[in-house]
């Protein structure tokens, strides 16, 4: 069994440094945030608003109502839908966030981004047998949609970066 173990762990230690000599690298995971310099919020406040600000002003964005580029959030929307038939045992479950955006320079209103949209979303099974369990699913699901719109958010916004 120790033999096989070691065996594993040397193939994929080779693989890895194949991986690595030849310039792959996973999508985003080296690359700094967005440095955006200083932006205007705008739009309702909700709790992507709120993670959205937070997140900004850690990646070194400063927020002011006097920024040359404006980030218009809209309202999001949280969506929950079954995704089998049945009424009892386990079952999987959706929820999706939709929240519109767009940037826009403050001095001629001209559209740098417009008519975006975020759309994320994540399925999780809930089972009768664990009642007490399930509005803590719910809770983890839509702690992770937002998680994912802000990361989907800055994907987008980095190309204004550049």
């Amino acid at each position: 069994m120790q033999r096989r173990t070691f065996l594993h762990l040397g193939l994929a230690g080779a693989a890895g440094l194949g991986l690595s000599a030849c310039g792959f690298r996973l999508r985003g995971l080296d690359q700094p945030e967005a440095e955006l310099g200083e932006l205007a919020l705008a739009g309702p406040d909700s709790e992507l608003s709120q993670l959205v600000r937070e997140r900004l002003e850690a990646a070194g964005t400063r927020l002011h109502d006097g920024a040359e580029r404006i980030l218009n959030l809209g309202q999001p929307e949280i969506r929950h839908r079954p995704l089998g038939v049945l009424d009892s045992g386990p079952r999987e479950e959706e929820m999706t966030l939709e929240a519109p955006f767009s940037v826009q320079r403050a001095r001629d209103g001209a559209y740098l981004l417009d008519q975006q949209r975020l759309d994320v979303a994540t399925r999780y099974t809930v089972s009768d047998a664990n009642l007490l369990i399930q509005e803590d699913l719910r809770e983890e699901a839509r702690r992770e949609l937002l998680d994912d719109a802000v990361r989907q958010l800055f994907d987008r916004l980095r190309s204004l970066s550049r």
